[in-house]
């Protein structure tokens, strides 16, 4: 378990502190803004009010006490920065800090942030590679041209073993797991037929995967 501040509770501050949580972890999260804090004792035990770009604020908070600080300040980059700078500034073992620019994200490391992390271009390229193909159930980047693909069996492929569709040597591609339902197989008998049911987690390049699995 790790002890994390949140600072700032829009959206992503919100769904960041809410699945840490429930991730098991103790988190603690901070905003100038009375409804948002309110809002989230429904899903927090602690919480506060307060200027995260004041010096004595963070002070009260003991900032060398969390694991991890989380700037998910998205309005304001001005407070985004001095937050991350103050923070680092009192001793926080990790600074994570939000930006939507390249440009925020060079002032970001600059000033401390360990981290930076660009959550609407995450969404955006997820929603394009999930809406590029009926076949695509779900992605993860791994680098800029290598990810992990959750895919649906291809027809062509139902039937057939992983021994018999020789998938890595014919495509450059690499099954990881077959998904039954909710169930994740890891290692499974390459030697037992694919079913129209089943979907495949794959990893490779990007360009491999719209080109062969279609």
């Amino acid at each position: 378990m790790r002890n994390i501040l949140i600072i700032g509770l829009g959206r992503f501050g919100k769904f960041c502190a809410m699945k840490l949580t429930q991730l098991g972890h103790q988190v603690m999260a901070v905003d100038r803004n009375e409804d948002r804090v309110e809002a989230a004792m429904n899903y927090l035990n602690n919480v506060a009010i307060g200027d995260s770009t004041r010096q004595d604020f963070l002070e009260s908070i003991g900032i060398e006490d969390f694991d991890v600080c989380i700037v998910a300040i998205g309005d304001d980059f001005q407070s985004s920065l001095e937050t991350t700078a103050l923070l680092k500034e009192l001793g926080a073992k990790k600074v994570v800090a939000r930006a939507s620019r390249d440009v925020h994200k060079k002032f970001l490391l600059n000033n401390g942030a360990d981290e930076v992390v660009y959550p609407e271009r995450v969404i955006a390229e997820w929603t394009a590679i999930r809406q590029s193909g009926d076949y695509i159930m779900d992605y993860i980047s791994l680098d800029s041209s290598h990810g992990l693909f959750e895919i649906k069996v291809p027809d062509k492929w139902v039937g057939k073993s992983l021994t018999q569709l020789d998938i890595r040597r014919k495509y450059s591609l690499n099954v990881v797991a077959i998904k039954n339902g909710d169930d994740i197989v890891v290692g499974s008998d390459p030697d037992t037929p694919l079913d129209k049911d089943q979907t495949l987690m794959i990893i490779g390049k990007n360009e491999d995967i719209h080109r062969y699995i279609k």
